[in-house]
């Protein structure tokens, strides 16, 4: 199932990229340019696609969702915002308890019930500062900010069980997967256990750009991630030019080779949901890696046979 090339135009840090069903769009962010970003796909079917539309944030956007009542919700480095509509007014809703000035927002996306989680990354990766945060705005109420995970560096790869029995989140700078039970009801997370733990990178590695995918010494760590309706966990592995799929018991089911080396987070999309679109970086790869990979930054798209799970939107 080869990958198709969605964007001609590529970005510094793809990220956060879901698929609108209404609107037939792909939305997704670069966090390094400030931009968040979004596509009319056709019929969502395949890599067809219309003028990528930008709009120009004040500060990082690590992640974004779309809300019910319309608009999205998008967390900023300097705080958790919502616009009413593309290109709209941003109002402040919230302020997570971090310092912005080492700390940033990062993955993030909204559970089944419109709580939107957020997860944070730690710059300067000494302090184990990134932590992993829910909003809830749900029926007009204050936000409530809930801290659920901490100790991490970077915090990504943000999904649920198909029945919502199951919450994974990564630490990306320390290559683990982790899993909790998850209580949608009462909003916590029990029963922590390591759901992958993927080998580190050797000290003194730098990517081989003329060398195949998996005669490489390093895989990769994780970054963002998706959920298919059979519970299947599908995770990009930044420097590892490769997405990775696990059953919902850890086991390895299927390794995707992907065109750019820093593949950043898949979303399923398209009418059928049967279309998995990915995200990447090309933020500091140097020249001859991007002479191999001209494609690094870009957005990019794989037919698969089972469908993924939809976005869900944010409630208020």
């Amino acid at each position: 199932m080869p990958w198709q090339t969605v964007t001609t135009q590529s970005f510094e840090l793809g990220e956060s990229p879901f698929w609108h069903p209404t609107e037939r769009s792909l939305y997704w962010v670069d966090i390094a340019g400030k931009q968040v970003l979004r596509m009319p796909m056709g019929t969502g079917t395949g890599a067809e696609s219309g003028t990528i539309e930008s709009w120009d944030m004040p500060s990082e956007p690590g992640c974004i969702a779309p809300a019910a009542s319309g608009g999205l919700v998008i967390a900023m480095r300097h705080g958790v915002f919502r616009a009413r509509s593309w290109g709209g007014a941003l109002e402040h809703i919230a302020t997570l308890p971090y310092d912005p000035a080492g700390v940033r927002a990062n993955d993030g996306k909204c559970d089944a019930l419109g709580r939107f989680w957020v997860g944070t990354v730690d710059e300067h990766k000494t302090g184990r500062l990134a932590a992993l945060f829910s909003i809830d705005c749900r029926n007009g109420r204050a936000p409530v900010v809930q801290q659920h995970a901490d100790g991490a560096l970077t915090g990504n790869g943000l999904a649920w069980s198909p029945d919502n029995h199951t919450a994974f989140w990564a630490d990306t700078s320390s290559h683990v997967l982790h899993a909790w039970d998850f209580d949608l009801q009462a909003n916590t997370l029990s029963a922590h256990r390591l759901f992958q733990q993927f080998p580190s990178k050797p000290d003194g590695w730098q990517l081989d750009p003329h060398g195949a995918p998996d005669q490489r010494s390093y895989g990769g760590r994780p970054d963002g991630a998706a959920v298919d309706v059979q519970g299947n966990y599908y995770v990009a592995m930044y420097e590892g030019q490769r997405v990775c799929q696990f059953a919902p018991d850890g086991r390895p089911l299927a390794v995707y080779p992907t065109p750019a080396p820093c593949p950043t987070m898949p979303c399923f999309g398209g009418d059928d949901l049967q279309t998995l679109y990915l995200t990447s970086s090309r933020q500091k790869r140097n020249a001859a890696e991007l002479t191999v990979f001209p494609a690094s930054g870009c957005v990019f798209s794989m037919r698969v046979d089972v469908p993924g799970l939809p976005v869900n939107f944010f409630a208020d």
